[in-house]
């Protein structure tokens, strides 16, 4: 009975004993999950490189590649992995360069609690803090420049070639917009032309397995002035950080009330463009696609009737599950 009893003990003590070292190694993982996130070098990249919104940018460039599927087929599950990594790094590649070329007049910078906010989870901007070196920077954007080439080396005949060719101008494209808002202008040709980049970003993933054909333009001339509507968004909360800077986008250009007809103007030829392009999609796509155009009614609706930076802040996310939602629905309309 005793030895019962004493086996009874030992199992029961064997059971706690293992809970507890469960217990500490799970206590252990988050506890060097949290040192990794507060240190400051990790925090500082993560904020380069706008991490939080990693799924965002493979998302769009895969929805060109899957409206591709849905006229030439070939699809496979690696194709979209590959492609998929094209649309991230190249993506990232991007918004890393950006910051490397504005890094002088970021310093400039009066606000942080609104653009900077939003677009960096931890609220800087590492090269002009100092917390990232430009070399380093530079570095990083080479290296996922690199690897984005390595992918698209790995595609077809031309469509690796296609596909090169348009990562090559939108970095170059990026740099000349960059630096030519610098300049004296009176009408914003420089936004005009830079945006370009952001528009052929989702007919890039089209590429990749489609050739330039209606359906790659239309998805062009679809996204581009989802791209111009939303630039003016950027800047009009960003408005002060750029009058500092002595950059001349949109709303020192113009104002902010011609801004939000700007932004307004570019939002119903989005919609007509919207309709046109619809007419190549199956329904899940134009399901995505008039969901996105109703929170983009709401966002100009606010923007036109407060005509503040603020007021902007608060829709701008709404661009944002906009533009998921057109991704999405032709992703879906791929499989459905």
């Amino acid at each position: 009975m005793s030895a019962s009893i004493n086996n009874c003990i030992k199992k029961r003590t064997e059971i706690v004993d293992s809970g507890l070292i469960v217990g500490s190694t799970k206590g252990v993982s988050v506890s060097s999950a949290n040192l990794l996130i507060m240190n400051p070098t990790i925090r500082a990249y993560i904020d380069l490189t706008r991490l939080q919104f990693f799924f965002a940018w493979p998302l769009l460039f895969c929805s060109g590649y899957l409206l591709a599927t849905t006229i030439y087929g070939d699809f496979t599950w690696f194709d979209l992995a590959r492609v998929s990594l094209i649309g991230f790094f190249g993506f990232e590649a991007g918004l890393v360069l950006n910051d490397y070329i504005d890094r002088n007049y970021d310093k400039k910078d009066i606000e942080s609690d609104k653009l900077t906010r939003y677009w960096r989870i931890f609220k800087t901007r590492p090269i002009p803090a100092g917390l990232i070196s430009p070399n380093h920077a530079l570095g990083l954007f080479i290296g996922l420049a690199a690897v984005t080439t390595g992918l698209i080396a790995t595609l077809p005949y031309p469509h690796s070639m296609l596909v090169l060719l348009i990562m090559i101008y939108c970095y170059t494209i990026e740099m000349f917009y960059q630096i030519e808002k610098r300049q004296t202008q009176e009408f914003p040709f420089a936004q005009l032309i830079g945006r370009t980049d952001f528009a052929l970003f989702p007919v890039a993933g089209y590429l990749c397995l489609g050739i330039p054909d209606v359906n790659a333009i239309l998805y062009f001339v679809f996204f581009y002035p989802f791209a111009m509507a939303h630039l003016g968004v950027n800047d009009l909360v960003d408005v002060a950080n750029d009058r500092a800077r002595g950059l001349n986008t949109i709303p020192i250009l113009f104002d902010i009330p011609r801004t939000t007809i700007w932004i307004l103007g570019c939002t119903i030829i989005h919609a007509m463009m919207a309709f046109l392009f619809m007419t190549r999609l199956g329904l899940p796509a134009r399901i995505g696609i008039i969901a996105g155009l109703c929170l983009l009614i709401i966002a100009n609706v606010v923007i036109l009737k407060k005509k503040t930076p603020d007021a902007a802040l608060r829709v701008l996310p709404l661009f944002h599950v906009a533009m998921i939602l057109y991704a999405g629905g032709i992703v879906a309309g791929a499989f459905f």
